[in-house]
This record gives structure tokens, sequence and C-alpha cells, in this order.
């Protein structure tokens, strides 16, 4: 299925909600460190990150770590202002949509790695800035999931 990746997320409770969609459509979740919050039990509970156990997430120290990881997916930056909408492109399995901390988006540096074609942004009205993480996390990975047919669903 598919893989979300979180680069170096900020807010617990944002995480939280992409953890539980993860578990609710079979993605699997990777987190690149730093992250702004703990992953013990205790702290998973506290910040509503209630549906861990019920979701496949990896954690890795870097970038270089996650994407030798997924070598064998296509990588998807989502990044507001890219070049082609969200919708266009047609996903496969094993594709992963990689997402920015909250307050800063993806680092120049980071979305340099991905190819023009692979960069996708989420329309929205000016002058909005962007969604919550949340949010961007589910549009996109219900519209890949959808060209799936909602496989597994």
């Amino acid at each position: 299925m598919f893989h979300v990746i979180l680069f170096e997320p900020e807010i617990p409770p944002n995480t939280g909600n992409v953890i539980r969609l993860c578990a609710n459509t079979g993605a699997t979740l990777h987190l690149v460190k730093p992250l702004g919050f703990r992953l013990d039990d205790r702290s998973l509970r506290r910040s509503g990150l209630d549906y861990h156990d019920l979701a496949s997430v990896a954690v890795h120290p870097n970038l270089e770590t996650c994407l030798a990881a997924l070598a064998d997916s296509r990588v998807f930056a989502v990044e507001t202002g890219a070049p082609r909408r969200y919708s266009e492109p047609a996903y496969r399995a094993a594709d992963a949509f990689l997402f920015g901390p909250e307050p800063r988006g993806l680092p120049a540096a980071v979305l340099g790695r991905c190819a023009a074609d692979r960069r996708v942004s989420i329309p929205m009205r000016s002058p909005s800035r962007s969604l919550n993480l949340a949010n961007a996390v589910s549009v996109v990975l219900f519209e890949a999931w959808r060209q799936q047919g909602f496989a597994g669903a």
C-alpha cells in the first residue's frame, strides 16, 4: 500500500491524526527525526496518538535512511506552490508522500530531491497559506487510495 513520510513533525495531535488515518487506510507512516514529541506509550496516549498500535509506523533517524527503506517507491513531495495538483499524477501502490514540518514545510534541499513532476500541491483559495498537516495528508492519501479502487477496504 502507500507510504506517508512526515519529515521532522512537531505537533503531536497532527501526527496522531495521521497515525489514525494510516491505520484506517492501510498506509505505512514513516517519521523522520527529530520529532517534536516523545514516542513512549504514555506520551502517545496523552497526545491522542492512541492508534499507534493499529498502524504500521517506522521511525527513521534521518531522511536518507527513510528514502533508502523506500527505494522501490516513487516519492511525491507535497508542498504549497508545487507545480502540479495532487490529483494529476496516476498513483501506484507503494507510492510515498512526503510532507514537511507544520510551521515551515519542506526545506529547499529536501524538496529539490524530488523531480518537478513529483512535486504536488493542494489548490486553495487566496490568501490561504496552507492546510493543517493532517488534513493535507488526508486529501492526498485518499486521492491515491481512490485511484486504486480503495483496495483493501
